[in-house]
């Protein structure tokens, strides 16, 4: 446990090291009954100007496209929105979020660049090195970034499944200090605040235990496709890059300042003591796994205690299609995950060699360019 005055000193030194933030805003509190909320957005550029002057630089992920469509049209339709719809909507409502963006910022002499994404542009390596280069040249230019997912052509396999997971595979390619998710609520909760009135908000969590993922359950967004508990895997996701998550309660006033001053809002998850290596971030939270391989009780010994690759001999089962290259999911014989990594033999290939030993691959395949199926320095115990 950390005591209050403890607390305090922490949150501060983290801050007061802060130079490069991640800020993060969704639906819940970017649009209102009319569409987008305008005077939010002012307020957002006046505390991002604050920042920018205190010496951070700041990118911001934003929501909100389709609120904005659904405002420009005056699309007054109460049923769900389809696949087609929600694109046709963000199209529309893209440039009209951009444009309340230039004027709010263009208030404060700061210039702002439109970014969209795919899940596709972080899968590919070059690519995501690329996205980096061209974020951090903005940044050198004194320009603030505005990244949201391409919502009018992103499908289901080319989705991050929403903002707060793009803002921490954010945080984590451009070695951001902090990355700040502004929401609807206040803060994560030990119990539910709706239904129990001795619930109390957690302002600092050292660990992302089992239990604080299940009191993600407990502060419920009302708006939004993120919620709770996919802050919580964002949190994670900062967590193993060696940045801080905070989630802070996006309509308190001057809630930015408030927190670089170190006021003891929101909850703030502290950061690990050691940064995974770039290479097997991308490969832990950026890749999504097209197989599964099943392993003995010997190979997953060797990976987890041994640190050593994966061999043929300790594969009992595979399953999906996958190629050379791709991300796979290693699991025990219960199916519980305990590594990902990055397949040296296609599933073909991969079945016409389990159990067996590495000598014995060129037999069967008539060639062998690699005695492991996956090398180590590609692979990412999970725990």
């Amino acid at each position: 446990m950390v005591d209050v005055t403890e607390e305090l000193q922490l949150r501060r030194e983290i801050f007061d090291k802060a130079r490069r933030v991640v800020v993060k805003v969704g639906s819940a509190i970017l649009t209102n009954v009319g569409g987008i909320h305008t005077s939010f957005i002012a307020d957002l550029a006046r505390e991002i100007s604050y920042l920018r002057q205190s010496g951070h630089e700041v990118i911001l992920v934003s929501s909100g496209a389709v609120a904005a469509g659904r405002k420009k049209i005056s699309w007054q339709d109460s049923a769900p929105l389809g696949m087609k719809e929600k694109q046709a909507l963000a199209a529309i409502g893209q440039s009209h979020l951009m444009r309340t963006y230039e004027e709010a910022f263009g208030f404060y002499e700061l210039d702002v660049a439109q970014i969209l994404l795919t899940h596709a542009d972080l899968s590919h390596r070059d690519r995501y090195l690329n996205i980096r280069n061209t974020i951090l040249t903005l940044l050198k230019f004194g320009v603030t970034p505005i990244i949201n997912e391409n919502d009018t052509v992103s499908v289901e396999e080319l989705k991050f499944g929403d903002n707060d997971t793009l803002a921490a595979l954010l945080t984590n390619l451009l070695e951001a200090d902090i990355c700040i998710c502004l929401t609807d609520v206040d803060a994560l909760y030990d119990k539910n605040p709706q239904k129990d009135p001795t619930a109390r908000p957690l302002h600092i969590v050292t660990k992302i235990s089992p239990e604080i993922e299940a009191m993600a359950g407990n502060s419920n967004s009302l708006f939004g496709t993120g919620g709770m508990q996919s802050k919580i895997r964002a949190a994670k996701i900062v967590f193993s890059g060696g940045g801080t998550a905070i989630i802070g309660p996006g309509r308190a006033p001057r809630v930015l300042q408030r927190l670089f001053a170190g006021e003891d809002i929101g909850t703030i998850f502290l950061p690990c003591k050691e940064r995974m290596k770039s290479k097997k971030q991308w490969i832990a939270h950026v890749l999504k796994p097209k197989g599964t391989l099943l392993l003995d009780a010997g190979a997953c010994k060797a990976l987890l205690q041994g640190g050593k690759s994966l061999l043929p001999s300790g594969i009992v089962g595979i399953s999906g299609e996958f190629d050379r290259g791709d991300s796979v999911n290693c699991c025990r014989l219960d199916g519980s995950r305990i590594a990902v990594g990055l397949v040296n033999y296609a599933s073909v290939d991969v079945n016409a060699i389990k159990g067996l030993q590495s000598r014995e691959i060129a037999s069967v395949l008539k060639c062998c360019d690699n005695e492991e199926v996956i090398h180590r320095d590609n692979l990412v115990i999970l725990s």
